[in-house]
């Protein structure tokens, strides 16, 4: 079980409920980064006393300094930091809550530490998953998910032999617009975006849930952590949320893993594995359970989970495209510029206007994706 972490993104929601835990079991915290979020992060350095914050520039640096003069904390900013952040000393696991790309060089940084990351960036994987999970096993170090999926898958495969996989099964909400009509989509705005009807997540991964890009990123992440292929791997709807992904065996047997939606619980398994403690969130009366419910997700509908699979079997760069692409449209998305649909033919355009590296270095992989970013911005204003 850990002792001491780093918490890279906590003012956003998975670095909170983090600090909820590491409060509750008395874990000492090191090192804390926010993004523009200085007032949370006061807050949060005042009752957790890091040795250490980071920000996200040199600008946010010099407003957060005078605030915390009077604490014994470093604050330091820019990729930079945000490596230092991950790499401080005395630190069991670093939980990377960081949202989009901007968590690879961090991680990797701490993985050649041989540190436990409790993984909460997905980009990372889907980006450089061959990368970095060389370099986790190069270097001794663990990756516990803290995707709510990927923890179930993890919890459910244990110490299964990986041949005797047959189907890992991940399931999605089905996000705000599930039983929409492609009309209704069309009209569809950020803050109708945001309804998530289950769980409590920050603006892109909710806008993610409901264009169901969220689930495609999540078999690339899914094929990295697990050595599974992506015909290996299925997207079935559940909008109860209950049952937070499946096994599927040889023999046909299935493992699920049960629980409240709550990020509670795949956060503090990352944390004390391979242990259980107590936690705060309620328990799951199964008595109570009226039905379950499992769908095929409709990809006529929701066209980039199929984008997103086409994605997962090419490889390559694709991958890196895909979520660089993604990052930017939902941006878009977000200022109103663009629309539910547009997101998706952003996306699409990004990766027919980038030929794919089937075998690309770090910064390669990091070119192609900032490439992309630009190509979707370039081509929405001129659109405007």
């Amino acid at each position: 079980m850990c002792k001491a972490i780093s918490i890279l993104g906590s003012t956003g929601s998975i670095g909170r409920q983090t600090l909820e835990i590491a409060g509750h079991l008395d874990l000492r915290v090191r090192a804390l980064s926010a993004h523009r979020n200085i007032k949370l992060l006061e807050d949060q350095v005042r009752r957790y006393r890091p040795a250490l914050a980071a920000v996200s520039s040199d600008e946010t640096a010099r407003d957060f300094r005078p605030r915390v003069r009077d604490l014994d904390v470093r604050v330091v900013s820019g990729a930079d930091g945000l490596i230092e952040a991950a790499t401080i000393d005395d630190v069991d696991a670093v939980v990377t809550a960081v949202v989009g790309a901007a968590g690879l060089a961090p991680t990797l940084a701490a993985i050649r530490l041989g540190r436990r990351i409790a993984l909460a960036n997905k980009e990372t994987l889907v980006c450089a998953g061959e990368h970095v999970m060389n370099s986790a096993r190069d270097n001794h170090a663990e990756i516990i998910p803290v995707d709510s999926e990927h923890s179930a898958l993890f919890q459910c495969l244990g110490t299964h032999d990986r041949g005797s996989v047959k189907t890992l099964h991940l399931t999605a909400s089905g996000g705000p617009f599930r039983g929409w009509s492609r009309a209704e989509l069309m009209k569809a705005s950020p803050a109708m975006a945001l309804r998530h009807p289950n769980w409590n997540m920050g603006k892109k991964v909710t806008v993610d849930s409901a264009t169901l890009m969220n689930k495609g990123l999540e078999v690339i992440e899914a094929m990295h952590l697990f050595s599974v292929p992506p015909d290996k791997i299925n997207v079935v709807v559940h909008p109860e949320s209950i049952v937070h992904s499946m096994v599927e065996f040889n023999d046909n047997t299935i493992m699920a893993q049960l629980a409240c939606p709550d990020m509670r619980l795949p956060i503090q398994y990352a944390l004390t594995y391979p242990h259980r403690l107590p936690s705060r969130v309620d328990g799951l009366d199964v008595t109570l359970l009226s039905a379950l419910t499992f769908e095929k997700p409709d990809t006529d509908l929701f066209p980039c989970l199929e984008l997103a699979l086409d994605t997962a079997r090419a490889g390559g760069t694709a991958c890196a495209v895909l979520n660089y692409a993604n990052e930017a449209a939902v941006e878009l998305f977000l200022r109103g510029e663009l629309s539910f649909y547009g997101m998706y033919d952003s996306i699409r355009f990004a990766l027919d206007s980038i030929e794919n590296n089937k075998d690309p270095s770090l910064e390669e992989i990091t070119a192609a994706g900032e490439t992309a970013k630009r190509l979707v911005f370039e081509r929405n204003s001129k659109c405007i």
